[in-house]
């Protein structure tokens, strides 16, 4: 700091420093100690709810769970295992799949993508990539979106041939 002063001024150093510091605290707002930040993140036709339990992610009429926090490498990207529920709207059809989650986190905006692994069809199904901004409302078209994802949880697990009777 005292070599800016002698080179730029006093004040110019302080103004440069705040500037820095607002800066790269913007450039983090979507993490949290190298976590996904918790709350709604909106986007066109997409969604991602995160609470401290899991990710609950929207792309369409589709919907899918990262089980946990969403850690976050030291570039801001992700690459998990969750499920996914493709066939979703306007009734859920068929079992949740397993899927590969892959992001990026840029300031408040996560892009991200998701691999299905489609066990009716036997192929893989590639959605996104999405784009999410946090503190947004998904913009969802004629698709809901889960506002509560362990509320809708509750509901498939306690319906008869939900996810906790076939296990």
């Amino acid at each position: 700091m005292k070599r800016c002063a002698v080179v730029w001024g006093a004040k110019a150093c302080w103004a440069a420093g705040i500037v820095l510091a607002l800066a790269c605290a913007a450039s983090n707002a979507g993490s949290v100690d190298g976590k996904l930040a918790i709350g709604t993140w909106g986007g066109d036709n997409a969604g991602v709810i995160v609470i401290d339990s899991m990710a609950h992610v929207h792309i369409g009429c589709t919907f899918g769970d990262i089980p946990g926090r969403v850690m976050l490498d030291a570039d801001g990207r992700f690459t998990l295992a969750g499920s996914y529920q493709l066939r979703a709207y306007p009734i859920a059809v068929g079992p949740t799949m397993p899927a590969q989650f892959t992001g990026r986190v840029e300031g408040s905006r996560l892009t991200f993508t998701v691999s299905v692994t489609d066990t009716i069809e036997d192929k893989v199904t590639t959605l996104g990539p999405a784009s999410v901004v946090l503190g947004r409302d998904p913009q969802m078209g004629p698709c809901p979106i889960c506002r509560d994802p362990l509320e809708r949880r509750r509901f498939q697990t306690s319906r008869p041939g939900g996810p906790a009777a076939g296990q």
